[in-house]
């Protein structure tokens, strides 16, 4: 029975490792079609689009945790606020003419999977945004976020989410999608945010694709049923 488990642990681990070495090529090739001013003026007109859509707005000096925070995540739009980042591939995006620690002032840096983050105070927001089925254990990163938000805090999870069930089986075998190495249907996810004490105060259908669904899905802790605003 171990010897079994020690080969699932290691085919997850190698899936992670093939997985991060394939997110940093992707944004390598990415960014390099991208001219640096007008990309980093559209992603944080993004950011700032989706907090519109979803009726939050900070106030200053909120607390906020941007795990899994890529080269231009969240934390761009957030320059009011005192936000941790957290990826474990910062020093590789240094490596990218998108990405500058030093124009973030406002941001205190760990560079270092989200599961091994460790959480010193607690945040206002925790926004997870197309990260969680990157990470390396499903379980232990969901449960870092869940202490990282505040009792009457707001988390913010956004989710690539299998259109097709039989699909879903498929993908976890071959994989199908190096990118990801978890492969979760939207009920998935639903069932991993109650198994560790969240509640789902909103989700809203983002984007349609062909195989996937973007969900992105306003939470707060236990019996808590309205997220921070204003």
């Amino acid at each position: 029975m171990f010897a079994t488990k020690l080969t699932v642990i290691e085919v997850s681990n190698r899936r992670w490792r093939i997985a991060q070495a394939a997110e940093i090529r992707w944004w390598k090739r990415y960014l390099a079609k991208q001219p640096v001013d007008a990309y980093a003026g559209w992603k944080k007109n993004y950011w700032s689009s989706l907090l519109e859509t979803l009726q939050l707005s900070p106030k200053p000096q909120s607390r906020v945790l941007d795990a899994g925070c890529g080269p231009a995540g969240i934390f761009t739009a957030l320059d009011h606020c005192q936000v941790e980042a957290v990826d474990p591939l910062l020093e590789k995006y240094e490596e990218l003419e998108h990405f500058d620690r030093t124009h973030y002032p406002y941001v205190r840096w760990h560079a270092q999977p989200l599961e091994t983050y460790n959480v010193e105070h607690v945040f206002d927001y925790v926004f997870c945004l197309n990260v969680i089925n990157h990470v390396r254990d499903l379980d232990a990163a969901t449960q870092v976020l869940a202490k990282a938000v505040k009792p009457e805090g707001t988390l913010v999870i956004s989710v690539d989410a299998h259109r097709h069930k039989w699909l879903k089986p498929i993908f976890k075998a071959i994989p199908g999608d190096v990118l990801h190495p978890h492969q979760l249907d939207l009920a998935d996810y639903e069932r991993l945010f109650q198994k560790h004490g969240m509640a789902v105060v909103n989700k809203v259908l983002y984007r349609e694709e062909f195989l996937f669904d973007y969900w992105v899905f306003t939470l707060c802790m236990n019996d808590q049923n309205s997220p921070i605003n204003g």
